[in-house]
C-alpha cells in the first residue's frame, strides 16, 4: 500500500484497526457460496460500527497469485510456501466494499473474475495455507467488535464467538444470484455453467478434509432464500441485539 495513504486498513501486521466500539462482540457468520454473507456481513458492520472481515477474499487473493506465479494449485505444500511470503491487506472503502492489496499491489479488479472463482475453493483446502490464514484473521479479532464471514468462521477461527450465524438459501437461488452477480460485472455465462460451477465449489467446500463448511454447534440458522438483503440484516440484527440485551 502506498506510504502516503492514511486510510486504515486491515491487516495481520497493523497495531490498530479503531472499531467505533473497542472490545464489543465478535460475530462469525459463515454459509455457502452466493448466500449473501458478504453484503449482509458489510451492512451488519456498518450498523454496529465494527470491522468487518471477508475471509473469502483473503483466499480469492491468494488464489490470484498462485495462478499469476504458475503455482500448483493441487499442490498443498507449493501453497503454503506462498502464503507464507505474502501480505495482504484490507483497506474499508465509503461505499462498504474493499479494496484488496497484495503485496502492495491493489489487485481488487481481478479476485472475482471466472478463473479465481473456478480455483479458490481447491486453493481453500490446503491445510498449511489456512493455518497461516487462520492465524492472521485471530491477529485481526484481538480486540473484538468485529463481523467476520466466510465457511469456517464458527467452527474453526472464532469457535468461542459471541454471535453465530449460518446464513443459507436454495441451490436455485444462489444460481439466480450467482448469474446476476456476473452479469453485474460483464461476464456472459450460461445459466448451467454457474450452476455447474456453483455445485462444484459446494460439494469442495463441504467435503474438504480442512475446515469443511458446516454449522457451527450454536449457530443461528437465517435461511434467505425469501428474503432481500435488507431483510436478511434485520434478522441478523435480531439476533446479535439479543446477545448485546444479556
Amino acid at each position: 500500500m502506498g506510504q502516503g495513504n492514511k486510510t486504515k486498513s486491515l491487516s495481520a501486521n497493523s497495531k490498530q484497526f479503531s472499531p467505533l466500539s473497542r472490545k464489543g462482540l465478535v460475530i462469525a457468520i459463515d454459509g455457502p457460496a452466493a448466500s449473501g454473507k458478504s453484503t449482509a456481513a458489510r451492512l451488519l458492520a456498518k450498523r454496529l460500527g465494527y470491522l468487518y472481515l471477508d475471509t473469502g477474499i483473503m483466499y480469492r487473493a491468494l488464489t490470484w497469485k498462485a495462478l499469476r506465479d504458475k503455482v500448483d494449485i493441487k499442490n498443498s505444500k507449493a501453497l503454503s510456501e506462498l502464503v507464507k511470503g505474502t501480505r495482504i491487506s484490507l483497506k474499508p472503502k465509503s461505499d462498504l466494499n474493499i479494496q484488496v492489496y497484495l503485496d502492495g499491489k491493489d489487485i481488487t479488479s481481478f479476485i472475482r473474475s471466472p478463473e479465481v472463482n473456478k480455483y479458490v475453493s481447491l486453493v481453500s483446502t490446503a491445510g498449511g495455507l489456512r493455518k497461516v490464514m487462520v492465524a492472521q484473521q485471530r491477529e485481526i479479532a484481538r480486540c473484538g467488535s468485529l463481523v467476520a464471514e466466510g465457511r469456517d468462521m464458527g467452527t474453526v477461527v472464532f469457535p468461542r464467538a459471541d454471535v453465530k450465524i449460518f446464513l443459507q438459501a436454495s441451490f436455485e437461488e444462489r444460481a439466480k444470484r450467482r448469474w446476476k452477480e456476473n452479469k453485474e460485472r460483464g461476464l456472459s455465462l450460461a445459466t448451467e455453467e454457474v450452476e455447474a460451477e456453483l455445485a462444484n465449489r459446494d460439494r469442495i467446500d463441504s467435503q474438504r478434509k480442512t475446515s469443511p463448511l458446516r454449522r457451527a454447534k450454536g449457530a443461528i440458522v437465517i435461511d434467505n432464500t425469501h428474503l432481500d438483503i435488507p431483510e436478511t440484516v434485520e434478522k441478523m440484527w435480531e439476533v446479535v441485539g439479543k446477545k448485546i440485551k444479556c
